[in-house]
């Protein structure tokens, strides 16, 4: 299905998205309490510090309510290459495109500050089955597989996009 939402970006977050996005990574119903718990650390962290955060955020609005985010960050003694640490959507406009637009948009964002490589890091479990074929469908390459990492059982699988 093709996307025909118009989309308004920021990148900043404000103190309604602690909930706001909290609430969209909830109602997806694949990340438990302490992955929830991190999205929150993570949007404190972006307030608290503004611009000082390891941590940037591109959150996609329409209609005026968020509806998709990313969080992203340079990984720490490297040179220009940059973790998705997080990338959601709101279920409800899930399969329009809106996660490929709210990629795309973060890899030019990550490429204009000098990225070269991007990483997205991920559960080898079925239930992450969707969003390693999101990976491979926008040009993302795995480059490794941690097996029982998470838990016996379920495998990190890390992937790899040039910029």
């Amino acid at each position: 299905m093709k996307m025909n939402y118009p989309l308004t970006w920021r990148h900043d977050v404000n103190i309604d998205d602690v909930i706001v996005l909290t609430e969209i990574a909830k109602k997806t119903n694949v990340f438990n309490t302490e992955e929830i718990s991190v999205v929150q650390e993570l949007i404190t962290d972006k307030l608290n510090r503004g611009a000082t955060s390891d941590y940037l955020f591109l959150v996609a609005e329409h209609a005026g309510n968020a509806i998709a985010f990313t969080c992203f960050g340079i990984v720490p003694l490297t040179d220009n290459r940059y973790d998705l640490y997080w990338i959601v959507v709101d279920p409800g406009y899930q399969r329009l495109q809106i996660g490929a637009a709210i990629l795309l948009k973060t890899e030019k964002i990550i490429s204009q500050q000098g990225g070269i490589h991007l990483y997205a890091e991920t559960s080898g479990s079925a239930l992450y089955h969707a969003t390693r074929q999101f990976y491979d469908r926008n040009g993302y390459q795995k480059i490794a597989e941690l097996p029982d990492y998470y838990r016996d059982g379920d495998a990190q699988v890390i992937y790899r996009k040039v910029l």
